[in-house]
């Protein structure tokens, strides 16, 4: 079998990604990660993105484009996917052309209900347990939710809300008000809608999380040395911290990578909400996710050719 190097770049609307691997014992082997904080949704106005944040993401993917130039991936191992910003925004055209040159491939947007089917595959090939699980994925403007068993999907939805929009929308001024996250859990609850009748009625055994909201807790539970499990404990605990900050930049929180501060509160907020809202009582991280599930498709193509 050739070995050939591939990549998967993922354009969220919080960070962009880059997997570069070739595959060993048929399954994907990470050779290099790449990962900007790029917060396209941030730079949203009127329905378009401004120039200041187009050229952020713009930059990002001229060293995605370095990258796969240094590590010699044949242009035609490349997945570029895009989610929820630029599904939505009027000038996606723009932003695509100007991107095509830099990684010498064009960008492929998808939609929520692919995203979910994805983010599940990612999951399914990088996490280790078994059974019927719910799998969350909070992205910086939309959130996944599957729930699954083994490869088969039972049901897989995607909404229009995440961390970067719920900063603009409800955490844009410190310090926090209790009021902030009241409201972010009532229009969680409004958004999900008749999604958590469904859920509910399909249930699970485990749930796993994906996502820069759930790594960020998740990396502050092992800063300080306690179980790695998020629960609603956890969440109230973290609830009462980001209240008694005085400024958004959240410093006074042990453990928390200042790279993830500015969506820090939303990212808590919706989990706090969806803790409520679906009656979870404890949430593991996912080993994989969308850009896992791109990584894999490429994987299992090229397995074929």
């Amino acid at each position: 079998m050739r070995v050939e190097l591939y990549a998967a770049i993922t354009l969220g609307s919080n960070s962009f990604n880059m997997l570069v691997a070739r595959t060993r014992g048929h399954r994907p082997q990470v050779i290099a990660k790449y990962k900007r904080k790029v917060r396209l949704a941030e730079g949203v106005n009127d329905g378009c993105l401004n120039d200041e944040v187009m050229q952020r993401g713009l930059d990002c993917l001229a060293m995605f484009g370095d990258m796969l130039e240094y590590h010699k991936v044949p242009p035609a191992n490349v997945a570029v996917v895009a989610t929820a910003t630029l599904r939505t925004i009027a000038n996606a055209d723009e932003f695509s052309e100007k991107a095509q040159p830099l990684l010498g491939h064009p960008i492929e947007v998808i939609s929520g209900m692919r995203e979910a089917e994805l983010i599940y595959q990612g999951m399914v090939a990088n996490t280790k347990g078994s059974g019927r699980r719910l799998v969350l994925d909070i992205g910086g403007a939309s959130t996944e939710f599957i729930v699954g068993e083994g490869q088969e999907v039972l049901f897989k939805g995607s909404v229009g809300f995440g961390c970067v929009t719920f900063t603009r929308r409800f955490f844009a001024d410190a310090p926090y008000q209790l009021q902030d996250f009241e409201q972010a859990a009532a229009a969680v609850d409004t958004i999900l809608g008749n999604d958590k009748r469904l859920l509910k009625q399909l249930g699970w055994h485990g749930v796993v999380g994906a996502s820069g909201s759930v790594q960020s807790v998740i990396e502050l539970l092992a800063h300080r040395e306690v179980p790695q499990l998020i629960t609603l404990e956890v969440l109230k605990g973290l609830q009462q911290e980001i209240l008694a900050a005085d400024d958004a930049s959240l410093g006074h929180i042990v453990g928390l990578n200042p790279e993830r501060a500015p969506t820090f509160a939303a990212g808590v907020a919706i989990l706090l909400a969806l803790f409520n809202s679906l009656g979870l009582e404890k949430l593991h991280l996912s080993g994989g996710a969308l850009r896992e599930g791109v990584l894999q498709l490429l994987a299992d193509r090229l397995l074929e050719d």
